[in-house]
């Protein structure tokens, strides 16, 4: 049987054409028992119906409900097989559910190809076309000779068939083209067999149950999956929560045991440490804090700074802890009072702590992240003992000092009187002697009196006379007093001058300059050129707005190891070469003091064997705003 002829002289092998229902067939009028009976019979099928749809919507497995419906069909329609046929969404098809006699044939499984059930009769049956053949051999049946040998195979004399369609979209529109899914088919074999209105009607109406019941499986069957898939997720993100949180409980657990090890390693530090927020409030305290103020860790701790300390202490404190909330390391002293009323000596130190951040993207900035503070750390040193020995040790100082200067004094003049030869001529070796003799009591007199200027500046007994200043003057009288040294010392000095205004005392400042210009004079070489500059530090330096002078010779050089010492007291590099240079050893610590008292910063820069550079920077004089720059700024 070709593919051509099975389309040309039939549409549609298992249903062979377009036909319509049987006429309606009306009520008999022979008598009222005739009536009756059909009545009777119509209320029992109504019945068997009702009985098979609600097997039908009380179950949610399509298989049972599938086969629930052929049997039910063939034990209602009394037929002799009922299958349910599944088109593939191939072209094929197959019989997926089957009930059928025992004296008949079973189809169930068997697999029918493309050509058996061509696309456009497809498009039909979805359309609700329904077929009802009597009898297959019939001239008016319109099946071709190789159909009904193809049906004669199974036995088939007559059947009806109805399409299962249905349409999970909801939302389309009413005329929307529902889907085929497959057919309700009822072979009758023993004969030929007349199908009435009834059982046309119970056919599609049990197709729009299978209809119904398909699409709600398939339904079910994506919720099932979505459900399943959800599941997985869930189980997925609970897994990860549980993860989450051992995770934190063992980042907690470490944190705690690190916290706890902290604490062990700082409690047993005979210093003061903590972490202050940037509210001002203690976050950690080291058991010291208790042992000194009298109070348990837990009532300092979250407590503001004035709380702990006093309005008057913290006063002192304010200045230094707005520098360390701005992200800078600073270090000072202050005195402190503890429970049982004593004062102490400290020695503070602040420590920023940042916190790295994203930023927001800047068109000019390449960078995308930015340092945030966070809170700082502060680490507090006793130093009442260094304090009471410091005071001592100066106390001492002061009263030699001022012991001696007296008798330094008339020696010193004795000594220049005998020089002169008014009181009579001395041998050589006596003159020699007296020479030594009046070095060493000049150097003994210049010692005296910087010992008695540096006691009296740290000990805040010395106030500065500041006024403004031009700096320019300041490296002038500077290099105008030390001229005669440095002729002396075959040295030329040269100053480069810069007008700019200052507000400082300007003997100390100029004090200080003669005593850096004293140390390159004496420590060049001959010949050599020691420079004397200043300038202006502009706004992306470390000290914007800020005055750099600087003296510059060509002398051996200073050690890097020694390049912070120097300034300390007595500290000489060699002491071999001060003694020969007649240097005192406070020179560098005077121009420390001097320039500290002026808010400024001093230190050295050196090379060995090619010079050294001592330089330090004051605050320029900032001129007052002006009524236009007030009005603007308000």
């Amino acid at each position: 049987m070709s593919n051509s002829a099975e389309r040309s002289t039939t549409p549609d092998p298992i249903n062979p054409k377009p036909s319509h229902p049987p006429a309606r067939r009306s009520v008999p009028k022979a008598g009222s028992r005739e009536l009756l009976e059909e009545l009777q019979r119509q209320y029992q099928r109504a019945k068997l119906f009702s009985e098979v749809t609600l097997k039908i919507r009380q179950s949610l497995n399509l298989k049972e409900i599938l086969q629930t419906t052929v049997v039910e069909v063939q034990r209602i329609l009394d037929t002799d097989r009922v299958l349910i046929y599944r088109v593939l969404p191939d072209g094929t098809g197959q019989p997926i559910s089957e009930a059928v006699l025992p004296d008949y044939q079973a189809i169930l499984g068997m697999r029918f190809p493309e050509e058996v059930f061509p696309t456009e009769y497809q498009t039909l049956y979805a359309a609700g076309r329904v077929q009802a053949i009597a009898d297959v051999y019939a001239p008016q049946s319109g099946l071709a000779e190789c159909l009904v040998e193809f049906v004669e195979q199974f036995g088939i004399k007559a059947k009806l068939i109805v399409p299962i369609v249905f349409n999970l979209d909801t939302e389309l529109p009413a005329n929307h083209q529902n889907h085929l899914w497959g057919l309700l088919i009822a072979h009758q074999c023993r004969g030929p067999r007349q199908w009435d209105e009834f059982e046309l009607e119970l056919m599609q109406q049990l197709a729009d149950q299978i209809g119904i019941a398909i699409a709600q499986g398939e339904l079910l069957e994506n919720l099932e999956t979505i459900v399943a898939t959800r599941t997985i997720e869930l189980q997925q993100a609970n897994a990860n929560l549980k993860q989450e949180i051992a995770d934190r409980i063992a980042a907690e657990t470490a944190r705690r045991r690190n916290e706890e090890q902290l604490r062990l390693i700082t409690n047993a530090l005979p210093v003061l440490i903590a972490y202050i927020n940037t509210k001002q409030r203690y976050q950690f305290n080291n058991q010291a804090y208790a042992d000194w103020l009298g109070q348990d860790l837990a009532s300092i701790s979250d407590k503001h700074l004035k709380q702990v300390w006093g309005k008057t202490c913290y006063s002192r404190m304010q200045p230094w802890v707005t520098k360390a909330l701005a992200g800078e390391t600073v270090t000072y002293e202050n005195e402190i009072q503890l429970a049982d009323g004593s004062t102490r000596s400290v020695d503070i130190t602040y420590i920023p702590h940042y916190a790295t951040t994203p930023a927001a993207k800047h068109p000019r900035s390449k960078k995308n992240k930015r340092r945030k503070i966070q809170g700082f750390f502060a680490l507090t040193s006793d130093i009442s003992d260094r304090k009471a020995i410091e005071r001592m040790k100066d106390e001492f100082i002061s009263v030699v000092s001022h012991e001696l200067r007296t008798p330094l004094t008339s020696i010193h003049s004795a000594l220049k009187i005998l020089a002169t030869g008014r009181l009579g001529d001395l041998s050589n070796d006596g003159k020699q002697m007296l020479g030594i003799a009046d070095e060493n009591t000049d150097r003994l007199v210049r010692l005296v009196n910087n010992v008695l200027d540096l006691q009296r500046i740290e000990s805040g007994a010395v106030t500065m006379d500041r006024q403004i200043c031009d700096a320019a003057d300041l490296l002038v009288k500077a290099t105008e007093a030390m001229q005669a040294m440095a002729q002396q010392h075959h040295i030329t000095l040269a100053d480069q001058p810069m007008s700019m205004p200052l507000w400082v005392d300007p003997d100390y400042i100029v004090q200080a300059l003669t005593n850096l210009l004293s140390n390159a004079i004496k420590f060049s070489p001959p010949e050599t050129i020691v420079t004397l500059s200043a300038k202006r530090l502009n706004a992306t330096s470390n000290r914007p707005n800020s005055v750099q002078f600087q003296v510059q010779d060509h002398g051996p050089g200073i050690p890097q190891t020694k390049l912070e010492s120097i300034f300390e007291r007595f500290h000489q590099v060699d002491s071999s070469d001060a003694r020969k240079k007649g240097g005192t050893g406070l020179g560098l610590t005077i121009c420390r003091t001097i320039i500290e008292q002026h808010n400024g910063h001093i230190w050295a820069e050196s090379t060995e064997g090619q010079g050294s550079t001592f330089i330090f920077t004051l605050p320029l004089l900032q001129p007052p705003a002006t009524h236009a720059e007030d009005d603007h700024e308000s």
